[in-house]
């Protein structure tokens, strides 16, 4: 009993990180946080599983494919509270202006958008809904729900593979994951996007997602020598549109 409470406090932490949904909060000492990350597949999983509610409902509402895309991605933004979006902005600000380790993190952490931020969003916001309006109709649920399922992971594989390039912030919080949390975490993507997806989709949408988050990995450590949070974020966009790419080519 007590070991299924732990994984439940471990969902809800999961969650609390992640999302703005109103969810009981679990406090805990930052200790316990990194263990949670075998959950981030299944925050994924949710989002993606709400955006697809609201598609079916804008179509049932007669809106379109179009509007029913753009409120579906809308609904990732709400739910989430732009955490990635921000993240990936304050990335292309800081690594699209910043020429060494110290201004690059200064960029980072300014509140304000720059050209490189605002192309990136509109790039990526722009990508996003051209991938869920162009989702067969048979595939708009299982569409969604693995890309933004493997995004999370790729947050997961960013904290794995590369080190906190500051002591504070988001990306210290969830720092060295135990193995079994990681492993967890790949193996709960690997089962729910394969069970509704063909083998096939699943491998080069979980390749497609690598690819992204890797090229992510390797520009953060030349340039700073590890991750952020908005080098996380990056990450999580660009894997999530890689994949949610391959499932519309896969249509």
């Amino acid at each position: 009993m007590k070991a299924l409470r732990a994984l439940f406090d471990d969902v809800l932490r999961a969650f609390g990180v992640l999302t703005r949904l109103p969810l009981p909060r679990r406090e805990a000492h930052m200790a316990m946080q990194p263990r949670s990350v075998w959950a981030y597949p299944l925050v994924g999983a949710a989002v993606g599983a709400l955006s697809a509610l609201i598609w079916f409902a804008a179509q049932f509402a007669g809106l379109g494919t179009p509007l029913a895309a753009g409120l579906a991605i809308a609904a990732q933004v709400l739910i989430t509270g732009a955490l990635h979006e921000d993240g990936l902005a304050d990335f292309a600000d800081g690594f699209g202006g910043g020429r060494d380790k110290e201004t690059t993190l200064a960029i980072m952490r300014d509140s304000r958008i720059g050209a490189y931020g605002v192309i990136a969003l509109i790039l990526i916001l722009g990508l996003r809904w051209g991938g869920a309006a162009g989702l067969a109709l048979d595939n708009v649920l299982a569409g969604l729900i693995g890309a933004a399922l493997l995004g999370r992971l790729a947050i997961v594989a960013l904290v794995v593979f590369l080190a906190p390039a500051r002591g504070d912030g988001f990306g210290r919080i969830i720092a060295h994951p135990p193995r079994h949390a990681a492993l967890a975490a790949l193996l709960l993507g690997l089962a729910l996007v394969g069970a509704h997806m063909p083998l096939i989709t699943t491998a080069l949408a979980f390749v497609a997602a690598a690819a992204a988050a890797g090229y992510v990995a390797i520009i953060a450590r030349r340039r700073i020598g590890g991750y952020t949070g908005d080098v996380l974020g990056a990450g999580e966009q660009l894997a999530e549109t890689a994949a949610l790419l391959v499932f519309v080519a896969a249509a």
